[in-house]
């Protein structure tokens, strides 16, 4: 089996895992991480989310292997409990975690979006965060909450 080798929220990791191994497995299974989710494993509901060198990636159907020397993202590297991201405060002042489970693909994707377009607009916003999922409604909480945080961010 091939080592693979990249920087994980900052730290470097290297994995002996067969080549298309799709990333998530490799970060829950191998690496222990609790974020992202397993949702559809077909890269459509989002859970998840991770950044590819600040770039928001499908990790269920991305093959480790090109993950190779890059900078790899999660929940847990984006922000401390500390010091938050703005979109993880946001999700605390808006009051939005239901269930938690779609939270990981969300945040994510807008914290990826918000930095390649800062002042993105409503429609940007809507069409940047097509087909993201939650079950338990809160989409108008979570744009709420990313409208804060984007608020926040160019302040």
């Amino acid at each position: 089996m091939p080592t693979v080798k990249f920087v994980l929220d900052g730290q470097p990791v290297s994995v002996d895992v067969p080549a298309d191994t799709p990333l998530l497995y490799v970060l829950r299974n191998e690496l222990g991480l609790a974020n992202p989710h397993f949702g559809c494993g077909l890269a459509q509901c989002g859970a998840c989310t991770v950044h590819l060198n600040g770039a928001a990636l499908r990790s269920c159907v991305a093959p480790v292997s090109a993950c190779e020397g890059q900078r790899i993202t999660t929940l847990q590297g984006l922000g401390t409990p500390e010091h938050p991201h703005p979109l993880q405060q946001a999700w605390v002042d808006e009051q939005v975690p239901q269930c938690g489970y779609c939270i990981n693909g969300w945040i994510m994707t807008a914290a990826a979006l918000l930095a390649s377009t800062p002042r993105a607009t409503d429609a940007q916003l809507r069409e940047g965060l097509a087909g993201l999922k939650c079950r338990c409604g809160t989409h108008q909480s979570i744009l709420r909450a990313i409208k804060r945080a984007q608020a926040r961010m160019l302040a």
